[in-house]
Parts: structure tokens; C-alpha cells; sequence
């Protein structure tokens, strides 16, 4: 099915009430183009928003006060109640440093007001900017990483002293942590065997469903989201696992 740019979102809506927006990770927002998003979408639906790689990958999470306004302030307030995680992926080769991770999770903001505020710090136009906080709700954030340093209890406490998550991301390439450390879950699914290639056996999604229904049983919020892509695998595995975990 060939469909324009502007109703792809909305045929994702009609099959699943989340997704997650890639687009923030290579470069800043407009508010505007939130506000679309949000008025693409029905009631209900969630945005689990990517932090920009300039903070993760370039700065290497020192040194990212003004990035991080600049981040808050382009708009992703926004989404309002449709508003879901942060998701905050690190490069494969950034090894586990204690103090640079708490001076960087110490920097999130973990409300809607808070985010506002750290936003008014930004050195974009005014025109490109929206430091509103929209409403005043709690902000989750996700830390995804790839390197073996961070199986370490210390880094755990970080997230559970904040409540954040460490995002449980499948893939041949590094390890697959599923330590839970707050009252959600955030699973980012690869590809297995081939990353961002492979596609999900029957097998392994009968798995997956099983461990998401485990952790809702558990009282947590379960996000999923595939990133097998690079063969169209993605969304078939989706609705797949979708379709297991109807009531």
C-alpha cells in the first residue's frame, strides 16, 4: 500500500495505540509538527518520544544542559496526555561510568512542570520553541544501553532510586538486560538473530507474549516496539504479538 507521509500515522492509529517517534533522535522538532501528531491520533493513543542522539551520541551525556533544554523546548510537551516515555538509547561503545550516569539522570525531568522550566534554557528561535508545560503529569524515561558495563547493580539503583526504566532490547549484538527497576516496561525487539533484518519466529513472539503478560500481572505498563524494520518485518511482528495478547 502506497500511502502519502501525512496518513501513515494514521493508518498506524487505527492498528495500535502507541508508537514511537524515531524522528527527534536525528534533529529537533517543531511544536507544530507535535501538535499534528497529536491531532492525528485518537484519544487513548500514546508517543513514546527518542531523545535526540546529539545528547546521547555527540555529547556522550556530558556537558548537555542547553541540548537538553533546546530538546524540551522543541515541542515535545506538546503531546499532553498522549505524552509516553523518553527513550534515552546510548551508543554500543559508551561503557558504564556511575558518575556520568547519575550527573545525567539527576539532569531528566521527571514532570511536565520541571521540563517546562529546564525548557525556558533554550538558545533556539522563538518562533521554533514551546516551553508550556501542557498540563501537569509525571514524565517516564527509558534508558536503552548496549555495552556489558551496565549489568551492574549500580546502575540498576540509579533507575530505581529515580524510577526509570532500563529498556529491555533484543538484539545479537549486545546483551538483553531485563531488570526491572519501575512500574513500566520498555521493550525495544531488533531482530534476534540478524539485527534490524530478522523477523520473529512464532515461537519467540508466543514468548514475548507471555513475558508482557507477566509484567502487566505484575501492575507495570508494558511499551513494545519493533525495530526489525529493515525488511518490513516490523509491522507483521507487531500485529502478530498484538493479536496474542487480545483479551
Amino acid at each position: 500500500m502506497d500511502l502519502s507521509a501525512r496518513r501513515r500515522l494514521e493508518y498506524v492509529a487505527e492498528r495500535f495505540d502507541t508508537v514511537e517517534l524515531n524522528g527527534p533522535f536525528y534533529s529537533l522538532q517543531r511544536p507544530s509538527s507535535y501538535a499534528s501528531w497529536f491531532d492525528q491520533t485518537p484519544e487513548g493513543f500514546t508517543f513514546a518520544v527518542k531523545g535526540g542522539r546529539y545528547i546521547t551520541h555527540f555529547k556522550r551525556l556530558v556537558g548537555v544542559e542547553t541540548a537538553l533544554a533546546n530538546f524540551f523546548a522543541s515541542g515535545p510537551l506538546v503531546l499532553r496526555e498522549k505524552l509516553g516515555p523518553f527513550l534515552w538509547q546510548l551508543p554500543a561503545q559508551l561503557t558504564f561510568d556511575p558518575d556520568t550516569m547519575k550527573a545525567f539522570l539527576d539532569r531528566l525531568p521527571v514532570t511536565s512542570t520541571e521540563a517546562a522550566s529546564l525548557a525556558r534554557g533554550h538558545n533556539r528561535h522563538e518562533d521554533q520553541v514551546d516551553t508550556a508545560a501542557h498540563g501537569k503529569r509525571r514524565l517516564r524515561h527509558a534508558i536503552e544501553v548496549r555495552h556489558r558495563s551496565y549489568v551492574d547493580d549500580a546502575f540498576f539503583s540509579l533507575l530505581a532510586e529515580r524510577e526509570m526504566a532500563c529498556v529491555v532490547s533484543d538484539a545479537p549484538s549486545w546483551p538483553l538486560i531485563d531488570e526491572q527497576t519501575t512500574d513500566f516496561v520498555y521493550v525495544r525487539l531488533h531482530g534476534h538473530s540478524k539485527l534490524y533484518t530478522s523477523g520473529y519466529s512464532s515461537k519467540s513472539l508466543d514468548s514475548w507474549a507471555e513475558r508482557c503478560r507477566t509484567w502487566a500481572e505484575e501492575g507495570r505498563a508494558v511499551f513494545v516496539y519493533f525495530d526489525n524494520d529493515a525488511h518490513v518485518h516490523a509491522p507483521y511482528d507487531a500485529l502478530s504479538l498484538k493479536e496474542r495478547l487480545a483479551p
